[in-house]
Formats: structure tokens, sequence, C-alpha cells
């Protein structure tokens, strides 16, 4: 599948501000910045993100809207689920997951964030090569 082909959204730009919480290459689109911040994400093929926590006071948290490709989401101590166009996963607020690509495979899909108070990201150690290279 060629990044053009992935999804109804562009792509966007080098996601370059997030470089350090990525193991390999992922694209950024804002869609939406008012009232709920609404990003289209798209990976290479091996892309993922850094565990990392939805931090808040009160609301908060993630859900993503898979478009394009296969990916991987994973909480702490669970099982990585396999995603496709379609899914749909509710991230809770101060959860430890990532999510990213296949290793063969791109991957996409809209990031929104959830309204809450004091929400901020708290970004932790990338997903290992050993952890990641068990997913099939």
């Amino acid at each position: 599948m060629e990044p053009k082909e992935l999804s109804v959204f562009p792509m966007g730009k080098k996601n370059d501000a997030f470089a350090e919480y990525f193991i390999g290459q992922s694209y950024l689109n804002m869609l939406s910045s008012e009232q709920v911040a609404i990003g289209n994400v798209t990976f290479e093929p091996g892309c993922r993100n850094n565990w990392h926590i939805h931090r808040a006071k009160s609301g908060g948290g993630q859900i993503l809207l898979v478009t394009a490709g296969r990916g991987y989401y994973q909480e702490w101590g669970k099982p990585a689920r396999e995603l496709h166009p379609g899914d749909v996963v509710n991230i809770p607020t101060n959860v430890k997951h990532w999510h990213g690509a296949a290793p063969d495979s791109w991957f996409a899909h809209l990031a929104v964030e959830v309204p809450a108070e004091g929400a901020a990201n708290e970004w932790l150690e990338p997903v290992s090569d050993e952890e990641y290279e068990k997913l099939k």
C-alpha cells in the first residue's frame, strides 16, 4: 500500500516535532485544533511510538480511529491488539500504552484527544525491538 492510498485525509508532513518519541518515521496532519484536537497520524512500516501515558486531572484520554493499513495497540501488561481500518481504540487516562504500524504495512489513524483538565502526555521508554519482533 502506498502512502497516497492510505486515507481520504492528507498525510501531512514528517512528524519532526515528536520524532524523539518514535522509532521510524511518522507523519502528522492536524485536522482540528479547536474544541477537540484531531490529528491524522501516518506511520511508515515498522514505525511505532514510545510507551506513553495520557495524564489528566479529570476527563481526558485518547480515541484512535483506524483509517488505513495494519498496526498494533498495546497496553502495559496486556497482549498487543492487531488493528485494521474501521477499528476503534478507547484509551483511558493514566494507562501506559503504545501504537504503531506492523513491520510490513503502512498504518494510519485519527488520534482524537478527549478534552481534559490538566492534560499532559508522559513519554516513556521505546518499545524494544525484541518486544516488537514478537508480533506477527
